[in-house]
């Protein structure tokens, strides 16, 4: 489950279309920068005959706290209110941004015991529905305060469950209503896969439910499933990071690949960049980096896996080097390529990839004093990591480069100057993409032929298969020789065995 906020616009077209009788309609009109006023209001006539809301439209919570939202205003008042607004810098909690995305609603008026609070969420379990009769802006503790219902996987609340769970304190003349309305509108959550609803306030009033605020998200990895239902989704940036170009061509090569590609700019001035193969890899990597003192210079958060090609990475590894190079940084920067042990993904292959882009920035990365610090393991890694070292001797910039003998996270705090830096290990033998178990200085093999099965007293067992070297005593299947037997290359093999 890949959990994604929407607007709220978004969200109630959603519900407009699926919910069916359950709720008023909501009408609203969204203004952008550009948006003309006039053709909104030939379009939407009640603008112009009922008081209006209107707030921004940018994934911002607590907006009425924030004074955020202007209610019962004419249209002159809307717009001028807008306008001192659109494109301006604006401080929400430590996010500074500008407001670009505006709703306008129609005015429902109504008295505070008509608002309530109602909010699906999911977990790994199942479903839980909050619902609290009383809502608004000063609803407060909502955790503390509303009643849950939790709903387990393939399961669907009846109304009677529903009031006798959630209901308790509305009064009676509402209680069906909102029963109805809390069934209906869990149903659909379910159908179109979002993955977190609020509604605060809902308002019950002359027998009708109407949706005033909303926040919601969706599961965005059931596209494929509910692309017919959903229609065109936009995702947009959390407010006070505005999307990049650079991350859409990212998205857009992660939609063309079977492989998995994904990069979100946290700190475009930061001095820790990352390029990590794999999800939860992504994860650990950023959440060491941040563990460690390092979440106000951490850049970006991203992965590549799913065996991307060699060009696939490549263009993974530009874009982010080329980021990375905008601005200089008084310290120098760090850029952390890591990952675990690759189950498919060819290391080689997609280390290449990134080589490639290194010597193409070579000039730029010696330019902003950077540092590299690897590490990774899976197939071929041996041959990834042998490249990786040869265009570290080339590149005039430092590179660090640690196998499966180093542990996945202890580059970070090699990279962070908190643990000093080890030798490096001696770099593994190699012949194209294979270990060579005996290594390139291996002893000549010996000119006398011994059976390759012996007795204890001497006697050979098979005397037509001989092998190099003097029998030590020991058999291939012993307890003590079967890492070598189930592959590890680093396991000792005994020396008759080796070929």
């Amino acid at each position: 489950m890949s959990a994604k906020a929407i607007r709220e616009a978004t969200g109630k077209e959603l519900l407009n279309r699926h919910l069916g009788s359950a709720a008023a309609k909501c009408r609203f009109v969204p203004v952008s920068d550009g948006s003309d006023w006039n053709t909104l209001v030939a379009q939407n006539p009640w603008m112009k005959t009922e008081k209006l809301v209107v707030k921004p439209d940018q994934l911002i919570k607590r907006r009425g706290k924030l004074g955020l939202i202007k209610v019962n205003a004419g249209l002159v008042e809307v717009k001028s209110w807008v306008d001192a607004r659109m494109n301006k810098e604006t401080q929400v909690g430590k996010a500074t941004g500008k407001l670009r995305n505006f709703l306008v609603e129609p005015f429902v008026s109504h008295p505070q015991s008509d608002e309530s609070y109602v909010c699906i969420y999911s977990h790994r379990f199942g479903d839980t529905i909050l619902f609290h009769h009383e809502g608004g802006v000063d609803i407060g503790d909502v955790d503390a305060k509303a009643v849950t219902l939790e709903v387990a996987i393939d399961e669907k609340p009846s109304v009677e469950k529903i009031t006798t769970k959630l209901l308790a304190k509305v009064t009676s003349d509402k209680k069906t209503i909102i029963a109805n309305f809390i069934k209906s509108l869990y149903d659909v959550y379910v159908d179109l896969f979002f993955t977190y609803l609020e509604i605060n306030p809902l308002v019950v009033t002359g027998g009708e439910v109407y949706i005033l605020d909303l926040a919601a998200k969706l599961d965005s990895t059931a596209e494929f499933m509910c692309k017919q239902k959903w229609g065109e989704i936009e995702y947009p940036a959390p407010f006070g990071r505005d999307a990049l170009p650079e991350e859409a061509y990212i998205a857009d090569l992660d939609a063309k690949s079977g492989a998995s590609l994904k990069l979100t700019i946290l700190n475009k001035s930061g001095r820790i960049w990352t390029m990590v193969a794999g999800g939860g890899a992504s994860v650990i990597y950023s959440d060491t980096i941040c563990d460690l003192g390092g979440a106000s210079e951490l850049a970006n958060y991203g992965e590549y896996s799913g065996a991307p090609s060699e060009q696939q990475t490549y263009e993974y590894a530009k874009t982010i080097l080329g980021l990375m190079t905008e601005e200089k940084h008084p310290k120098g920067k760090i850029l952390i390529i890591g990952g675990g042990i690759a189950n498919f993904t060819n290391v080689a292959s997609t280390f290449k990839g990134i080589v490639k882009a290194l010597q193409q920035f070579q000039p730029k990365l010696i330019e902003h004093n950077i540092s590299i610090f690897v590490r990774r393991a899976g197939p071929n890694f041996q041959e990834g990591l042998r490249v990786m070292r040869e265009v570290g001797q080339t590149l005039g910039v430092p590179i660090h480069v640690f196998g499966p003998e180093t542990h996945m996270t202890a580059i970070v705090s090699m990279a962070l100057g908190i643990k000093s830096l080890p030798p490096e290990p001696e770099p593994q033998q190699t012949t194209a993409n294979f270990l060579l178990p005996g290594g390139m200085n291996a002893q000549s093999p010996a000119s006398s032929r011994k059976p390759f099965f012996q007795s204890t007293n001497g006697s050979s067992t098979s005397g037509n298969h001989s092998f190099d070297g003097e029998y030590s005593g020991e058999t291939l299947f012993s307890k003590k020789n079967e890492g070598y037997r189930l592959g590890n290359a680093n396991a000792r093999c005994p020396k008759h065995f080796r070929l």
